[in-house]
């Protein structure tokens, strides 16, 4: 009876020691399954990727298409084709005028015109020029330039004709002052400008004005 329970003992051992081994890991177990299992913390410490890199800029050395105005070349303007096109014939609100005896023997007398306006003007032809009371106007003596070609005054420049009042020859009046206006190709209305001309002798066949120069001398000798 005893050999009975003693070999009912070991068993009885020897299960209960096979049940506890099989109901739970053994420490190595359990040290493996803790090393590779990942944990939280080690998931929030773990570094961040990278973001995005941004678009590269355009290079500087690139450049821009030249738009159509900026590479066009620019046309011909007016002033560098005609530098006159715009200057207009000058009329009496563009000039002064004077006239001063230059010989007493002929009545000649020396007529000058000066630009006062802020802009330049063309002296075109002759001067009217009226007597006094008498009718008609000085007879227009020697050629006078074209319009394209007609003494070109800039502000403060002058202009000079010669009036020829004629010797005394008895079918001639005396008049104390002439007037003048400005040739100007249109039907511009002037003001006259006067001048007094003391005692100047009239020839009705004789008289005459020469055309606008730039100089006295010539004027005086045309």
């Amino acid at each position: 009876m005893s050999t009975v329970r003693t070999a009912a003992a070991v068993v009885l051992a020897a299960v209960s020691a096979f049940a506890l081994s099989a109901c739970g890991p053994s420490e190595d177990g359990a040290a493996d399954t803790g090393s590779t299992a990942p944990s939280a913390g080690a998931t929030a410490s773990g570094t961040p990727s990278k973001p995005a890199a941004p678009p590269k800029a355009p290079s500087s050395s690139g450049k821009p298409p030249a738009s159509s105005a900026s590479s066009a070349a620019p046309g011909p303007s007016a002033s560098a084709t005609d530098a006159d096109y715009d200057v207009f014939p000058c009329s009496t609100y563009d000039v002064t005028f004077t006239a001063n005896l230059a010989e007493p023997t002929t009545s000649s007398y020396l007529l000058k015109i000066t630009n006062k306006s802020g802009k330049a003007c063309r002296a075109l032809g002759h001067p009217v020029v009226t007597f006094g009371a008498l009718d008609g106007q000085a007879t227009q003596r020697g050629k006078a330039p074209g319009i394209e070609d007609a003494l070109r005054l800039e502000p403060g420049e002058s202009a000079y004709a010669g009036l020829l009042g004629g010797a005394h020859d008895g079918t001639g009046k005396t008049v104390d002052s002439i007037a003048l206006t400005m040739d100007t190709e249109s039907d511009l209305e002037q003001k006259p400008l006067t001048a007094s001309t003391p005692g100047l002798y009239v020839s009705p066949a004789v008289n005459s004005v020469t055309p606008w120069v730039d100089n006295a001398e010539d004027a005086l000798s045309l």
